[in-house]
């Protein structure tokens, strides 16, 4: 999945790429009653325009990308002097509110993450296949503190076939199987099929589970 990644974008092949910020976010990000300021994480963030979004709304965004491709075209398609240092084992750029950590999510850790207080998921576990979703879903709740709010974007074929990808079919059952444990799982909506993929979107709210402190 790594070498598979890392070669779409030194090779362009980025179709999961959106050319505008993503309907979902503007329609539910504000009902998620998200404090002005909150720092969002946005695990495998690509060059996502919903970035931006967030940082206008006034949000600190810190974003985790492998690929230093999408980073540094995020920077380049972006305005504003950019910043660039070190945090082992990330490289980091910054531009105005914006934060991109070059570097594998599973490295990331609580001490890097004490100032995040919400999350957003709209690639990230699409992007990941069965056998590592898990890692992932329990990964995200160690850096996120209770009462801490976020947007997931998940997808379904209308074949089912979970072995195809990514994106990967991630089903409704499996969300809440997936965060659960850790979140309280709302779901918000699902978008219409798509006509040549057969994707449909589901939009989820979860909110950290645990005492507040």
């Amino acid at each position: 999945m790594t070498r598979e990644w890392l070669e779409r974008w030194r090779e362009g092949r980025i179709g999961f790429h959106r050319h505008a910020t993503h309907p979902a976010l503007v329609r539910h990000w504000p009902r998620l009653g998200v404090r002005t300021g909150t720092k969002v994480l946005v695990p495998l963030c690509g060059k996502s325009l919903d970035m931006r979004w967030l940082a206008s709304h006034d949000h600190p965004v810190l974003g985790i990308e492998l690929a230093e491709e999408a980073i540094e075209q995020f920077m380049a398609e972006g305005v504003g002097d950019v910043s660039r240092y070190r945090q082992e084992p990330f490289s980091i750029c910054r531009q105005g509110s914006v934060e991109l950590w070059c570097g594998d999510f599973f490295h990331f850790h609580i001490a890097q993450a004490a100032e995040i207080g919400a999350f957003y998921d709209r690639a990230a576990l699409i992007a990941l296949p069965p056998a590592t979703r898990q890692r992932y879903a329990f990964h995200l709740a160690q850096l996120i503190p209770p009462g801490s709010r976020g947007l997931l974007i998940a997808l379904t074929r209308a074949t089912g076939d979970e072995a195809a990808g990514p994106p990967y079919h991630v089903s409704a059952e499996e969300v809440r199987e997936l965060f659960e444990p850790n979140f309280l799982v709302t779901h918000l909506e699902d978008g219409e099929p798509e006509a040549e993929s057969g994707f449909r979107e589901s939009v989820w709210a979860l909110t950290r589970r645990g005492p507040l402190t």
